[in-house]
Order: C-alpha cells, then structure tokens, then sequence
C-alpha cells in the first residue's frame, strides 16, 4: 500500500533563531507518530536579511526532505505561502506551519488522523492564547466580525494552520489573487471540514515582524476580499444622511415661511441645508462607485507574482 506523503509549508522572514527548531519538530513528529507517512518540509524563506536563507540550506544539504524557496525580495506572508504551495507534492498539505513554533506541530497526527476520516480541511482553532488581554481581545474582535459579515462561512479563530487534500491544493492554486487571504479562500470552496481546538503557544525566541501594520493591513485584506458591507453600509449612510437632510430643509422651509428671521440671519439655514445635502449626495454616489471599482477590482486583481532567487531540492519541472 502506497505511503501517503504530507507536504507541510513553512514561511520564513528573519527567523534564522527558529528554523532549525521548527525543522526538528516536524522531523521528530513524524518519525515517532506518523511512522507510516512520509512527508517533505517546504520552507519560503521572504529575502530575510539575518541569515535565515543560509540556515535552510544547511538544513537541505543534510536533508532532502527539506526544500526551500528563496524570494528575489520580501512579498509579505501570505503571497510568499501561497506561492510556496505550488511546490508541495502532498497528498495532503499543511498550509502554514509557523517557524516560530506558536502553532504546534504535534497537532500534525490529529490533522492527519481526521484527514483520513475524510475530512478534506482539518483546521486549527486557537481557542486559548498565550499574548496580551488586549491582542487577544482585538483577535477575537476581528474573527468574528470577518466571520459575521463575510459572503462565506469562515471559521472563528483559526488561521492558516490547516491540513487540506489535495484536491484542495488544486482548486486553490487556480485561484489568481493578488493579495490571497489563504484562510478566506480555503474556506470559500466549500470542501468538507472539522476543527481541532489548540493553545497557540508564546513565541519563545525572536521578534514577530508581524507589527501593528502589517496586522492592520491583512485585517483589512480580510474584509476586502471576502465581503462587500462596508461599501454598502457607505451607500445607506449617504441615502440615509440624503433624506434627513431634506428633511431638514423641508422644516426649515416651514419655520422660515412661518417665523421669517426669527430663527437665524438670512442665509445661514440655506447654508446648512446645502452643506449638509452635497455631504449626503457626495456619500450616496462614492458608495455607488465603491461598488463599481468592487467589481472591477475583484476582476483585475491579478498582479501578486512572486519572484524567486533561488530554490533547493525542487525539480525544476515544478
């Protein structure tokens, strides 16, 4: 009977501290849990100024299992995973193994295990943090308004720590997407899934280049990819704000027929009223524009190559 092979993906930026570690992890998993497997490490290591590109290469010398891909410049997380998933031969596929070890890989032989019930997406679920009351706050904030106002049904608290099939692998890499939020998309081909819930556990070693921003900016990639809400809430505010304020032209059109110069100077109400109603237009029509470059953005989205430096140990067919 043919060996499964299970392909586990693992992006790297400056984690020349962490990436041997991560490497004897998923080696001792296998070796003591999952005898009956085979499976290969792909590393994507970001242009990393520290070193990190010369640790994987010793790792794949001493190793064959160990492949890695090595970018011409930092592309950011998720093009550089994604990117990473076109080499990964598995029958099953880890999406994101973190180098920094907060996602456990001794959870790998529960992914698997569920994998061959059938499931086709085994996703972590972070139910417990080990970070800051606030961090974690903000997280748990952000996943379920994601999960309340996307168009599909994305999973609470879970990232790209997730073992998929490899029909899956397929069907996600036909997707073209400048900016592909993995989980989103994952969870947007409505293959059959479960969740195991984990403890994502404290970086013990390094500094996360994950900073404020860059956590703004794939919060926000989130809502943009996968929901058209804020647009429309920008539509209905401008027809809401539109209508009061005729309104409110309306009342001040009464009082000043009724009390003329009573109420204020001449002039002054139909300033209000003015300022307040091209307000209102202004908003009405840059939602229904919004709407418009939604289309036409999703459609023309097509420009997140990757560029690649060098590559160990992948054929050069892939």
């Amino acid at each position: 009977m043919k060996r499964p092979l299970i392909s586990v993906v693992t992006p790297t930026y400056n984690e020349s501290m962490n990436v041997d570690e991560c490497y004897r992890a998923v080696k001792r998993v296998f070796e003591e849990q999952l005898p009956d497997c085979d499976y290969e490490h792909i590393f994507a290591d970001n242009a990393s100024p520290d070193g990190t590109a010369a640790v994987l290469r010793r790792l794949a010398e001493s190793d064959p299992r160990v492949k890695v891909v090595v970018n011409a410049r930092n592309f950011g997380p998720f093009r550089s995973n994604f990117n990473a998933l076109r080499y990964a031969k598995g029958d099953a596929v880890l999406v994101q193994l973190a180098a920094d070890l907060q996602d456990p890989p001794e959870l790998i032989p529960q992914f698997v295990a569920k994998w061959r019930e059938g499931f086709e997406v085994v996703y972590g679920i972070r139910a417990k943090r080990q970070e800051s009351l606030t961090l974690r706050s903000i997280r748990k904030l952000y996943y379920r308004l994601v999960a309340r106002l996307a168009d599909v049904q994305i999973p609470v608290d879970a990232g790209e720590f997730q073992l998929v099939d490899r029909r899956v692998i397929e069907e996600l890499l036909a997707i073209d997407d400048y900016y592909p939020y993995i989980r989103g998309m994952i969870a947007d081909l409505g293959f059959r899934s479960t969740g195991i819930p984990f403890e994502w556990q404290r970086r013990k070693r390094g500094i996360s280049s994950n900073n404020l921003y860059r956590l703004i900016d794939q919060g926000l990639n989130g809502f943009v990819s996968f929901t058209n809400i804020p647009l429309r809430l920008a539509t209905f505010c401008g027809f809401a704000l539109s209508a009061l304020t005729l309104f409110y032209a309306f009342v001040q059109l009464v009082l000043n027929v009724i009390f003329y110069r009573r109420f204020s100077a001449p002039g002054i109400a139909t300033l209000i009223v003015a300022l307040f109603f091209f307000g209102g237009v202004q908003m009405f029509f840059i939602g229904i524009l919004g709407e418009y470059i939604n289309a036409i953005h999703s459609q023309v989205r097509r420009k997140g190559r990757v560029v690649e430096r060098e590559r160990i140990n992948i054929d050069s067919g892939s």
